[in-house]
């Protein structure tokens, strides 16, 4: 559906950032999805669009801050004209709104951060693979904490402590949700581990856990799941992350969920089916817990 510019709600503070960046694109799929075109960074070389969720009363409570949740692949999440699979989504405003207004979920934001299609995999890998490339995660994660974070803070009624901000993606957006949750583990406080690529250099974020754990002073609330119906392989590599992530001090049901979720499949319309539940785990509404 294509909105006038004008029947649109607008952000906080301020028309553009010094980058030029405009405070709101014309047309999204619904009024309380908001896009960002050309997000540039200091650190990496590719702008990228942000498409921003606001949850259902946003504008009706002026004085309140939301917990804010971030996720990789964001072009998958909302639009289906933008999505890998044209038409299909995440369908993540509608799983969203109807558990918030359940009174199941403590009214967030989300900010879906689109990829930059061919640099995917090299922003999504925490090391160099000798055959396949990657390994700039690091640059990722500063684009993420020094450039992203603070912005969307200074446009959106956001919560800026760790326990209010999550951090959340699928396959290798899982992986790098994963890595770069424990690498500023002061920044995110949950984490939405989906489908992750555990197998990506010879599994080399199991030994990350080991070594960063111990140095993470409280565990991230961490959701993993995986879907029987995504191959023995990444059904193996998911049980053998949960089993480490326990040995590292997660406690199931309290900051660790895992789920194998029954003919679940490795694409958008699996993952959807995982939004709801996700949710009440990572951001629960605090009078129903």
């Amino acid at each position: 559906m294509n909105l006038d510019p004008e029947s649109q709600p607008q952000p906080d503070s301020g028309a553009e950032t010094p980058e030029g960046l405009p405070a709101i694109a014309p047309h999204t799929p619904h009024p309380r999805l908001r896009l960002h075109q050309g997000f540039r960074s200091r650190h990496l070389p590719d702008p990228r669009d942000l498409i921003v969720y606001i949850p259902p009363g946003y504008d009706d409570e002026p004085d309140r801050g939301y917990p804010v949740l971030y996720m990789q692949d964001g072009q998958n999440l909302f639009d289906p004209e933008t999505s890998f699979i044209k038409g299909r989504t995440w369908e993540m405003r509608e799983q969203a709104d109807e558990v918030i207004e359940a009174g199941e979920v403590e009214p967030l934001v989300i900010v879906g951060i689109y990829n930059t299609g061919e640099r995917r995999l090299a922003e999504y890998t925490h090391e160099r693979d000798w055959q396949r490339g990657g390994g700039e995660a690091e640059g990722y994660g500063r684009l993420l904490t020094e450039d992203l974070m603070p912005w969307i803070a200074e446009q959106y009624r956001v919560r800026t402590d760790r326990a209010s901000t999550g951090l959340g993606g699928s396959s290798l957006g899982g992986l790098v949700t994963l890595y770069l949750g424990l690498r500023h583990g002061h920044h995110f406080g949950r984490l939405a581990v989906m489908s992750p690529s555990v197998w990506w250099n010879h599994k080399s974020i199991l030994g990350y856990v080991n070594e960063r754990a111990p140095q993470i002073w409280e565990r991230p609330k961490l959701w993993l799941d995986v879907g029987e119906g995504e191959g023995n392989r990444t059904l193996r590599d998911a049980e053998m992350l949960a089993r480490r992530l326990r040995a590292n001090g997660w406690k199931p049901g309290e900051t660790l969920h895992f789920e194998r979720v029954t003919d679940g499949a490795h694409d958008e319309s699996s993952w959807a089916q995982r939004v709801k539940p996700m949710l009440r785990f990572l951001f629960p509404e605090p009078n129903r817990v």
